[in-house]
Protein backbone atom coordinates (compact mmCIF):
# COMPACT_ATOMS: atom_id res chain seq x y z
CA UNK A 1 0.00 0.00 0.00
CA UNK A 2 0.92 3.27 -0.77
CA UNK A 3 1.99 5.77 2.03
CA UNK A 4 -0.06 8.40 0.48
CA UNK A 5 -3.27 5.92 0.69
CA UNK A 6 -2.49 5.04 4.53
CA UNK A 7 -3.41 8.84 4.60
CA UNK A 8 -6.57 9.24 2.80
CA UNK A 9 -9.66 9.31 4.65
CA UNK A 10 -12.60 6.81 4.68
CA UNK A 11 -16.27 7.31 3.93
CA UNK A 12 -18.57 6.50 6.68
CA UNK A 13 -21.98 7.36 4.90
CA UNK A 14 -23.25 9.81 2.25
CA UNK A 15 -26.48 10.85 1.57
CA UNK A 16 -28.45 13.70 -0.31
CA UNK A 17 -31.75 15.23 0.96
CA UNK A 18 -33.54 18.19 -0.74
CA UNK A 19 -30.68 18.78 -2.50
CA UNK A 20 -28.16 19.13 0.84
CA UNK A 21 -26.04 16.39 0.44
CA UNK A 22 -24.38 15.06 3.97
CA UNK A 23 -21.42 12.91 4.19
CA UNK A 24 -19.08 11.54 7.16
CA UNK A 25 -15.17 10.53 7.10
CA UNK A 26 -13.40 8.88 9.21
CA UNK A 27 -9.94 10.59 9.34
CA UNK A 28 -7.01 8.30 8.67
CA UNK A 29 -5.57 8.14 12.14
CA UNK A 30 -2.44 10.03 12.38
CA UNK A 31 -4.47 13.54 12.99
CA UNK A 32 -5.86 14.88 15.85
CA UNK A 33 -9.58 14.78 14.48
CA UNK A 34 -11.30 11.19 14.35
CA UNK A 35 -14.40 12.13 12.16
CA UNK A 36 -15.30 15.17 9.55
CA UNK A 37 -19.08 15.86 8.52
CA UNK A 38 -19.35 17.78 5.62
CA UNK A 39 -22.83 19.29 3.96
CA UNK A 40 -23.10 20.74 0.67
CA UNK A 41 -25.15 22.39 -1.44
CA UNK A 42 -24.18 22.03 -4.86
CA UNK A 43 -20.51 22.31 -4.97
CA UNK A 44 -20.91 25.37 -1.93
CA UNK A 45 -20.16 24.23 1.59
CA UNK A 46 -23.26 24.72 4.19
CA UNK A 47 -21.12 23.38 7.00
CA UNK A 48 -18.58 20.94 8.62
CA UNK A 49 -17.63 19.49 11.75
CA UNK A 50 -14.81 17.97 13.01
CA UNK A 51 -15.09 15.23 15.92
CA UNK A 52 -12.14 15.74 18.17
CA UNK A 53 -9.17 17.47 17.13
CA UNK A 54 -7.31 20.96 18.31
CA UNK A 55 -11.11 22.59 18.75
CA UNK A 56 -10.14 25.87 17.75
CA UNK A 57 -8.39 25.36 14.96
CA UNK A 58 -11.10 22.92 13.67
CA UNK A 59 -13.61 25.56 14.30
CA UNK A 60 -11.81 27.91 12.38
CA UNK A 61 -11.45 25.33 9.60
CA UNK A 62 -14.80 24.88 9.82
CA UNK A 63 -16.01 28.52 9.31
CA UNK A 64 -13.70 29.43 6.82
CA UNK A 65 -15.33 27.18 4.14
CA UNK A 66 -18.70 27.85 5.11
CA UNK A 67 -20.22 29.30 1.79
CA UNK A 68 -17.17 28.51 -0.02
CA UNK A 69 -16.99 26.16 -3.13
CA UNK A 70 -15.52 22.71 -2.81
CA UNK A 71 -12.75 22.92 -5.11
CA UNK A 72 -11.46 26.72 -3.46
CA UNK A 73 -11.28 25.11 -0.25
CA UNK A 74 -9.44 21.79 -1.73
CA UNK A 75 -6.99 24.36 -3.39
CA UNK A 76 -6.41 25.95 0.07
CA UNK A 77 -5.66 22.88 2.22
CA UNK A 78 -4.69 20.03 0.28
CA UNK A 79 -1.18 19.34 1.56
CA UNK A 80 -1.11 21.06 4.58
CA UNK A 81 1.49 19.19 6.79
CA UNK A 82 1.12 18.59 10.74
CA UNK A 83 4.65 17.95 12.70
CA UNK A 84 5.53 16.84 9.83
CA UNK A 85 2.97 13.62 9.65
CA UNK A 86 2.65 14.20 6.05
CA UNK A 87 -0.93 15.76 6.41
CA UNK A 88 -3.33 17.34 8.65
CA UNK A 89 -7.00 17.96 9.62
CA UNK A 90 -7.17 21.17 6.74
CA UNK A 91 -5.32 18.09 4.43
CA UNK A 92 -7.98 15.32 5.45
CA UNK A 93 -10.73 18.04 4.72
CA UNK A 94 -9.63 18.58 1.10
CA UNK A 95 -9.05 14.61 0.77
CA UNK A 96 -12.97 14.53 1.81
CA UNK A 97 -14.07 16.98 -0.18
CA UNK A 98 -12.01 15.21 -3.53
CA UNK A 99 -14.26 12.42 -2.92
CA UNK A 100 -17.79 13.86 -3.03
Amino acid sequence: MDMNDMMNVTLLADSTRDGIRKASFATCGIVCSEQIDIELEGDVIRRVQYTKGCHGNTQGVSALCVGMRKDDVIARLEGINCKGRGTSCPDQLARALKML
